[in-house]
């Protein structure tokens, strides 16, 4: 046989020379849960060794990880029912608790790269990632609401802001928005492919956002849906995105992958909740092992995501598993 692939796997110098994909700890998103209060570690029941922080052990949190090469972060808030309203006022009210965690990790960490998640559905009384009407999501007022939002973290430190709303024109219309305001260099972080997905429980569980009624069917996409992911990147691309994202991530290495052939564009992957909660749960259960981690986070650079948002994210630098 002139030809024996096997030649370059017989040491472990020659595989890490042959190797193709590498996670590096500028790939990775870690994203943290924020509560009201002080000195609060709340860890999420179904997300084992993941917690909800106040805005000081946030802090302590972030610095622990900065120390390990982890710089950028994506924040999402945990809202009391008492501050819901239709029109998720609470989340661009000056002095709310997620400006306030935004403006304290940029005061504290200005090399953090912080990312914020721009949606109705924490601070909704309704639980849906738009305005409720009769049972319709009315997508054009909740632009709106979307715009105050963006505005508010701008205004307040973040880097990139992320729309994960699915409502239509979303991209266009905050991109004008942010311009218009003087924030030319923020970037926008599209949700562009996101899927009604069962993956989505222990986030819901960890901020207490899932729907009071109905589904999200009617914007979030069909998990049946390839070609419908290419026309929703276009109209990012032409609308303004400075990344594309697809979330959930494993489930979704084709329409990853299908991104990255077609668009210029960085593609981020959102290793999702449920994802985190099933390898987790095996692990414990002693049923896989823990390097089923590093493997899953590579599937997604190997479809061609540059960027990662996992809850594995300190974990895979603590274990070594990126270089």
């Amino acid at each position: 046989m002139l030809h024996r692939p096997r030649r370059n796997r017989k040491s472990a110098v020659i595989r890490d020379m042959v190797q193709e994909h590498h996670l590096h700890a500028a790939n990775l998103v870690f994203p943290l849960f924020i509560i009201d209060g002080e000195h609060q570690k709340v860890e999420v029941s179904s997300m084992p060794g993941i917690y909800r922080y106040s805005i000081d052990s946030l802090l302590k949190e972030i610095e622990s990880c900065l120390k390990l090469g982890l710089r950028s972060f994506d924040l999402f808030p945990a809202v009391e029912e008492s501050l819901k309203d239709k029109y998720a006022t609470e989340s661009y009210r000056k002095g709310t608790l997620y400006l306030r965690a935004i403006q304290a990790v940029k005061k504290n960490f200005p090399e953090a790269c912080v990312i914020t998640d721009v949606a109705m559905d924490p601070y909704s009384s309704d639980g849906h990632d738009g305005i409720v009407e009769n049972g319709e999501i009315l997508n054009d007022p909740t632009l709106e609401v979307l715009g105050k939002m963006a505005l508010a973290h701008a205004e307040n430190g973040a880097d990139i802001i992320a729309p994960s709303d699915m409502m239509d024109g979303r991209i266009g219309y905050l991109r004008s928005l942010l311009d218009e305001n003087g924030f030319t260099s923020v970037s926008l972080m599209s949700y562009t492919a996101k899927y009604a997905s069962a993956y989505y429980g222990p986030f819901r569980d960890a901020l207490g956002s899932a729907p009071k009624n109905g589904d999200k069917k009617t914007y979030q996409m069909n998990p049946a849906n390839t070609r419908e992911a290419l026309i929703e990147a276009e109209l990012d691309l032409q609308e303004g995105a400075d990344f594309l994202m697809v979330k959930p991530g494993l489930p979704y290495l084709d329409v990853i992958k299908s991104l990255s052939d077609r668009f210029n564009l960085p593609i981020a992957a959102y290793n999702v909740s449920g994802e985190y909660a099933m390898l987790k749960a095996a692990i414990a259960k002693g049923w896989l092992s823990e390097q089923v981690i590093p493997e899953t986070l590579l599937s997604f650079k190997r479809a061609g995501a540059t960027s990662i948002l996992t809850y594995h994210a300190k974990e895979a630098i603590v274990q070594g598993w990126v270089k």
